[in-house]
């Protein structure tokens, strides 16, 4: 039984993060919820096993004791906190984006690279979400025919940008059903609702923003592959949950479209909804509360016989943050357990 403690228990990603604790029975012996001074206080209470456990504020007292934080608050933040919590004994898994390049830090999705865990000097990096859902697809297709290339656009839900993100939304597509006048958009760029944004994130000097760099870069961390090409479009769009993502991908070898949904059926975290004379293939609205990265639309590239397109849809609130954090807490779990044994 581990002594936990959740960062941000009271933010949309902690707040399935603890969901998640319950729903995997994670082995929990100890649970402190943990937030900012304005996200703490007497009154502020999270239910946890039929329980009301009072939130905390976030000090270096908190931490002692706790064998495993989760994390999920700004990178400002988790480079004041994670190291004080990794300094007190704990193995913290970080959602956010402060350690993920960082060459001491494993960069974790367990279908993936689990076995890079061990290494960690006290703290774990969760990937993107975006990337997060890509790599799980990617995996089972780079160890049958090494990848060379991935051209992806997202489709990225407003949740991604937290609760403003789904506010401003909401806000503006009732100002559209009414015919009324919605206030200047504050959470993104120009209107979401009847729109899609190009843009996630500031914009770099080379044209890409840094969401796009996110996926460049992690991409190639967690596949362990420096050689591999990403080039990624990151688009906003007026769904409240779930990204969706239109893949191309260049391999060392052809693969048919048969051969990669076997390859994809037996993948763990992976489900192949792909009959599309049927009208099937994943969707966002039927992703959200799932854990599984969905595959569909699978095709060859009829121009270019070492290519591949697909189309993949994740819940990025759950396999995109909070149910990747938990599955990292479950590996460190094995792992102590396998040390025991």
């Amino acid at each position: 039984m581990k002594r936990v403690a959740v960062v941000g228990a009271t933010g949309a990603v902690g707040e399935r993060m603890v969901r998640l604790l319950e729903e995997r029975a994670f082995p929990v012996g100890s649970i402190k919820f943990l937030a900012s001074a304005r996200g703490a206080g007497e009154d502020r209470v999270v239910r946890f096993r039929g329980e009301d456990v009072p939130v905390e504020p976030v000090s270096e007292e908190a931490f002692r004791g706790v064998e495993i934080v989760l994390s999920s608050t700004p990178a400002s933040v988790s480079k004041q906190w994670s190291p004080v919590a990794a300094a007190a004994g704990a193995v913290v898994i970080d959602n956010s984006s402060a350690f993920r390049m960082d060459p001491e830090v494993p960069l974790v999705v367990p279908e993936v690279n689990a076995h890079d865990i061990p290494r960690h000097r006290g703290i774990i990096a969760n990937p993107n979400c975006s990337t997060i859902q890509m790599v799980v697809a990617l995996k089972p297709i780079h160890d049958a025919a090494t990848i060379r290339r991935v051209i992806v656009s997202t489709y990225q839900s407003v949740s991604g940008a937290g609760q403003k993100g789904l506010v401003e939304l909401e806000e503006q597509l009732e100002a559209l059903v009414h015919r009324r006048d919605w206030p200047a958009p504050s959470k993104f760029s120009h209107p979401i609702a009847g729109n899609c944004l190009p843009q996630i994130d500031a914009f770099l000097p080379d044209g890409y923003t840094k969401e796009e760099r996110k996926m460049i870069d992690e991409t190639r961390k967690i596949m362990g592959s420096e050689a591999i090409e990403v080039v990624p479009t990151c688009v906003r769009v007026p769904v409240p949950y779930s990204h969706s993502e239109s893949i191309l991908v260049e391999t060392d070898r052809p693969l048919s479209a048969d051969e990669a949904r076997s390859l994809w059926a037996s993948a763990p975290g992976v489900t192949v909804v792909d009959d599309p004379e049927h009208g099937r293939y994943p969707l966002a609205a039927d992703a959200e509360g799932h854990d599984d990265v969905f595959v569909g639309r699978i095709r060859r590239d009829p121009y270019r016989p070492n290519a591949l397109l697909f189309w993949c849809v994740s819940d990025n609130l759950r396999k995109g943050a909070a149910t990747n954090a938990v599955q990292i807490a479950e590996e460190l779990v094995k792992l102590e357990v396998g040390t025991r044994g």
